[in-house]
């Protein structure tokens, strides 16, 4: 239903802007998906988030890595209890984790060292991660989100660096962690995924 929602809301904005090519189209639509796709889930979880006590920290955990998730995608659970379970135990389950930690500030360094150079690789290997359902085909647009994830995945840990609250800085680092697991290969297979280039494209888009 929201595939077909996007499509309709996809041919129309072609219709009024001709001037639009399929590769900008193909852009339009994975937005559409992402946005239109997110919103009941996300008052679900903004929900559980105000029942548990962390609305604020939910809210924040959401707005931090919306760039990131989107430049960099990710697995999709098959059923849409699976989404919506899995968008609140990532986002009301990281800032409830990330009330119960302090790192140290050498401490803090090295986990973010360590977690940009896992997070770098990671993009570079998988990044644009997309699905069967919602393809990434276009080499142009598959290189300007795999650059968008260097950029927004980079700045959130230097912030986490920079920042004195502890609760921002856990979530960014837990947050980044979690978000970049979700496109490896491992996870795909364990969650039944394939990779949209993989099933639709060419496989020579696997080092672009």
């Amino acid at each position: 239903m929201i595939e077909k929602i996007c499509l309709f809301l996809t041919n129309r904005i072609r219709k009024e802007m001709p001037e639009i090519n399929d590769e900008k189209a193909e852009v339009i639509n994975y937005g559409l998906q992402n946005i239109v796709g997110e919103i009941p889930k996300v008052f679900l979880m903004l929900a559980v988030a105000l029942i548990l006590g962390i609305f604020k920290w939910a809210l924040i955990t959401f707005i931090i890595f919306l760039p990131y998730r989107g430049a960099s995608g990710g697995l999709h659970l098959k059923t849409h209890l699976g989404c919506i379970l899995g968008t609140i135990i990532f986002y009301c389950g990281i800032p409830f984790l990330a009330k119960y930690f302090v790192l140290s500030e050498i401490v803090k360094y090295f986990v973010v060292g360590i977690l940009w150079i896992f997070g770098m690789i990671m993009i570079k290997l998988y990044a644009p991660a997309d699905t069967e359902d919602v393809p990434i085909l276009e080499k142009k647009v598959r290189r300007k989100k795999q650059i968008a994830s260097y950029v927004t995945f980079s700045i959130g840990l230097l912030i986490a660096l920079l920042i004195r609250n502890n609760m921002i800085t856990n979530i960014l680092i837990l947050g980044s962690f979690v978000q970049t697991l979700s496109i490896t290969k491992l996870a795909y297979r364990l969650s039944n995924n394939k990779y949209g280039y993989e099933v639709y494209g060419d496989t020579s888009l696997e080092s672009v």
